[in-house]
This record gives C-alpha cells, sequence and structure tokens, in this order.
C-alpha cells in the first residue's frame, strides 16, 4: 500500500552530498582528515583494537565511512568509496561493533518465531515506550528534537534494505522488492516516504536537507542507522538484515499510530501528521508481507540462516532501547537529547 501526500508536491528540492563534520576522538579525525585530503587515515591500529564499541568516535567513523556508499559528501572524491585503507580501518570497528552486539544479548533468541513473538504482542505497561511519551505527554520540542534525529535515516528509508535483494530468491525476492516499491512511493516520487520524511521536517521547521543534523547526533542514534549499513554491505549478514526489516516493520505500525497521536496533539501540521498516520495502515500490510514472505521464503531457501533472523531483530531491539534510554534520561533531565539543541 503506497503513502500518499494529502498536503500537495513535496516543497524540498534534491541536494549534494552533506557537508563532512568534525571528528570526535582520534579515529574519527583520522576518517574525516583522510576524506579531506585523500591521504590514507593516520591512527594507531592499537586504537581500533580498542575503542568503545558504542562510543561517539567509533560510531561517527563508521558513520562516515559508511556514507560514500550512499550520497557521500560534499568535496570529497566517490572514489574513497572503495579506498582500501579506509575499509581496512573499517574492517577493525566492525568487529569491535559486532563483537558487542551479541555481547549485550545475553538472552538472544536463536529462532525467529521467539524473536518475533514478544515484538507481535502490544505491551501493557507502555511507560518505557518513547512514542508513548510523545503521544500523551511529549512537546513540540521534544518532536523536533526526535525528528531530527530521525532524519539521519529517514531521509534514506529503505536504502540500506535494498542491499538484501540480489542475495535473495523466490518467493523473498519478490517479497521484499514489492515492499520496497512501496517504501520508494511506487513509481512517484513525491510519494518516496524520504521525501513525506522531509515534508514532515519543514513541518516542525527542520533543515530538511540530508545529513543536516549529523553533527548533533549522539553515538546511540548513530548506532542504529550503522547497524543497517553494516548488515546492508556483508553478504554474510543477509540473514541479520533481514530480520533488520522484519523487526521494523512489525514494530512500525503500533508506533506510528502513537507518534501520529503525538503530532495531531501538538498541532505539528498536515505533513507532519501524515507520515506517521500512513505509516500505520501500509506497515499493517508490510509486516504481513515480511514475516511470511520475505522471512518465510528465505527460510525455506536457506534454513541455516535462522539463528541470524532472530540475532538481527534482537540486535535492532537492543540498539533501539539504547536510543530510547538516552533521549529519555536526557529529557528527564531537562535537557536536549541531541549534542547541541536546535535552536
Amino acid at each position: 500500500m503506497p503513502l500518499t501526500n494529502p498536503t500537495g508536491p513535496s516543497t524540498t528540492a534534491p541536494t549534494a552530498g552533506p557537508r563532512l563534520v568534525e571528528g570526535r576522538g582520534d579515529l574519527s579525525d583520522a576518517v574525516v582528515r583522510s576524506l579531506r585530503s585523500c591521504a590514507p587515515p593516520r591512527y594507531a591500529p592499537a586504537a581500533a583494537l580498542q575503542a568503545d564499541p558504542w562510543g561517539e568516535d567509533l560510531q561517527l567513523a563508521l558513520y562516515l565511512m559508511y556514507e560514500p556508499h550512499y550520497r557521500g559528501f560534499e568535496g570529497v572524491d566517490d572514489a574513497r568509496e572503495w579506498d582500501p585503507d579506509l575499509l581496512r580501518l573499517r574492517q577493525a570497528l566492525e568487529a569491535r561493533f559486532l563483537h558487542a552486539l551479541p555481547a549485550g544479548l545475553p538472552d538472544a533468541p536463536r529462532t525467529a518465531e521467539d524473536a518475533f513473538a514478544p515484538l507481535l504482542v502490544e505491551p501493557v505497561d507502555l511507560s518505557g515506550s518513547l512514542s508513548h511519551h510523545l503521544a500523551t505527554e511529549g512537546e513540540l520540542w521534544q518532536l523536533r528534537e526526535y525528528a531530527a534525529l530521525r532524519s539521519l535515516y529517514h531521509l534514506k528509508e529503505a536504502d540500506p534494505h535494498v542491499w538484501v535483494i540480489p542475495r535473495l530468491t523466490g518467493r523473498a525476492k519478490a517479497a521484499m522488492v514489492a515492499v520496497e516499491y512501496d517504501e520508494f512511493g511506487a513509481g512517484r516520487a513525491e510519494h518516496i516516504h524520504a521525501r513525506l520524511f522531509a515534508d514532515l521536517m519543514v513541518d516542525l521547521d527542520l533543515d530538511p536537507a540530508y545529513g543536516r543534523y549529523l553533527d548533533q547526533a549522539p553515538a546511540p542514534l548513530l548506532a542504529t542507522v550503522n547497524v543497517m549499513s553494516l548488515f546492508g554491505l556483508h553478504r554474510a549478514l543477509r540473514g541479520a538484515l533481514v530480520g533488520h526489516f522484519a523487526c521494523v516493520e512489525i514494530t512500525s505500525s503500533p508506533g506510528s499510530r502513537r507518534l501520529a497521536k503525538a503530532m495531531r496533539r501538538c498541532g505539528a501540521g498536515p505533513a507532519a501528521e501524515h507520515f506517521y498516520a500512513e505509516h500505520v495502515a501500509a506497515d499493517a500490510v508490510h509486516e504481513q508481507v515480511v514475516r511470511h514472505e520475505v522471512v518465510g521464503g528465505l527460510l525455506a531457501d536457506e534454513p541455516d540462516l535462522e539463528a541470524d533472523i532472530a540475532f538481527g531483530s534482537a540486535a535492532t531491539v537492543l540498539l533501539e532501547d539504547r536510543l530510547a534510554q538516552h533521549i529519555r534520561t536526557c529529557w528527564d533531565e531537562g535537557r536536549s537529547a541531541l549534542r547541541t539543541a536546535l535552536p
């Protein structure tokens, strides 16, 4: 079910790649200098092996090295996408991140059914839910911060998941393409989900330029985006990417219902409310297709990937919980969840 935009054509226009931001430590500094100068990144190998997998430095460095696979950065040669020196550093940091994910999941599910079953039931206690907080008591400034944070993904929504399509066959491939077709507007540029989110940002008086809020995004947010690129760029992790995608689709509809209510309650504007209201119906359909056809088809073709699918879903929940905890802690303390507050 493709999304439509009742507010008319988008007010945004395509832009060039975003500007590079400054680093947040030795590793991200090395990546920034390398991208600017076309020279190999200079860093101590021990620093990569010992970096905090959840820290600002590692997560920003990974994001900066993944972004050339998307739109790149202003003034950076497109050829750096496959620079062997950057790839060597990226591999080391990915290993740190990949080791930390299962370490944070001591009771991780081993089957797709075990991974998805808890997600299919609405919790009785929603007190820890970020979308519930926004729907019931959130303020407009909090909605603006939430949108600025989520823009790092939503302005390239569905792009990381496309990488799995050539790695699937039969039922799984056909169903994945069908869902992605909707994500990309069913052939209509003005209906592309990323475009609709840009319109949401305009309603919230935010800058809809791609990558605009990278410098304000903290590590817990960067990790939620990086994990998609990590899973998507490695064929060996195709099962984990499918598990991630299924988790997102299963949890999207109820969360979107609450966020649409939040936008309506705060008077955020028609495009802001519309983005989430339409996801309620669209993702309810997508959830069924992904679970039964994409996941079911992949398991029929490659049953050995079931543990990877379960891991991808569980890792998604872990990272989303870490982000929600960061945001709620900041807001409860009366401060911005961004690295620097919005104007």
